[in-house]
């Protein structure tokens, strides 16, 4: 009996002492997988917010750059993302790239684990409201109009005579002080 006492209080002292570092060691763990998929997730709230307008403001271009670092775990998503950037090229339509960014946000809603709650007809029917789109287009219009009103200007001023530069030419004062 001796002996059973004896291996019982040597177990209780082992699980004493790993007790708290197993507690650590998984608290860690679950901790790294908590901030993963944080991070995973604002990337695709990211992308997912901007499907709609485009993802060419900076923090969609951000989020992007970002894919091979969060979702190194993800070879789907990796390499969709490899095959979107490759159809940024001018030679391939706007209708390709956009469906190479709903197969992407396909993916990585599948890794997120949304696979049956976030479907394809989700992805490609965002919400873009009437306002929002005129906005955008007359912001566009603004914009377009200072580029050309600009170009008008240079032209203006490229067309008039040069005068001379008064800080270049000596003034009737220096000239008699430096005849004297």
């Amino acid at each position: 009996m001796w002996e059973f006492d004896m291996i019982l209080a040597i177990v209780n002292v082992i699980a004493v002492v790993l007790s708290p570092i197993i507690a650590v060691l998984v608290g860690q763990f679950l901790q790294n997988r908590a901030e993963k998929r944080k991070d995973k997730m604002a990337i695709f709230q990211c992308l997912m917010t901007h499907r709609m307008i485009g993802w060419t403001d900076s923090s969609s271009v951000n989020a992007l750059n970002l894919i091979d670092i969060v979702f190194s775990d993800c070879e789907p998503v990796r390499a969709q993302w490899k095959i979107l950037l490759s159809k940024y090229r001018p030679e391939f339509s706007k209708q390709e790239r956009e469906r190479e960014q709903c197969k992407l946000l396909e993916l990585m809603a599948k890794n997120l684990g949304y696979k049956k709650k976030i479907t394809w007809d989700t992805i490609q029917n965002p919400y873009y409201p009437v306002g929002l789109s005129q906005q955008r287009e007359l912001n566009s219009q603004i914009i377009t109009g200072q580029a050309k009103l600009g170009e008008i200007v240079e032209k203006v001023l490229q067309s008039m005579p040069s005068s001379p530069n008064p800080t270049t030419q000596p003034s009737q004062e220096d000239t008699a002080h430096a005849d004297a």
